[in-house]
């Protein structure tokens, strides 16, 4: 085969023309692109029925840590939807979503322009906006007085740290 899929018996006038040559090689790099994002997206999840693993960065917590950053709340639309440790999220349920806290450990948050606080137990992975460091169910923004506010700052404290999940391997 020469370029551009025609064969070695073409003429020259049969061979594509300079716009001709550059569709197909746009088309060529579409489909690589696509194959890239597929691969990507397969790549970036575990196999079903599997948890994802804490952060590689993330340290191991101890009862007694903090943080203070900004907290934000899930909308009313994920609820029902699967959680990252694979529970529903009940948006009427004391739950959060933290970067790198393993599955189960219990926190204290607390509204620092109210004082108020709520402990809640992290079954998620968020939040995915860089500025935040928790992201906490309806119920749990409702009793920090946060529902209008929409972004509070906040200090997260540990209560009771869960034991971080070995990472998982792939069944071959």
């Amino acid at each position: 085969m020469a370029p551009f899929g025609c064969p070695l018996s073409c003429e020259p006038e049969a061979l594509p023309t300079r716009r001709g040559r550059l569709k197909i090689l746009m088309l060529r790099l579409s489909k690589l692109s696509l194959s890239f994002t597929v691969l990507a997206a397969v790549t970036a999840f575990p196999a079903a029925g599997q948890t994802p693993a804490p952060a590689a960065s993330a340290t191991v917590a101890k009862a007694g840590d903090a943080q203070e950053g900004l907290a934000a709340f899930y909308g009313t639309r994920l609820n029902g939807r699967k959680t990252a440790n694979g529970e529903k999220y009940d948006q009427n349920a004391m739950t959060a979503a933290h970067r790198t806290l393993p599955f189960g450990t219990r926190a204290r948050v607390t509204n620092t322009q109210n004082n108020r606080s709520v402990e809640v137990r992290i079954n998620d992975r968020g939040p995915t906006q860089p500025n935040r460091i928790i992201d906490l169910s309806r119920a749990a923004a409702a009793k920090l007085g946060m529902l209008r506010a929409g972004n509070v700052p906040v200090r997260l404290e540990v209560l009771s740290a869960a034991p971080a999940a070995e990472p998982r391997r792939r069944a071959q």
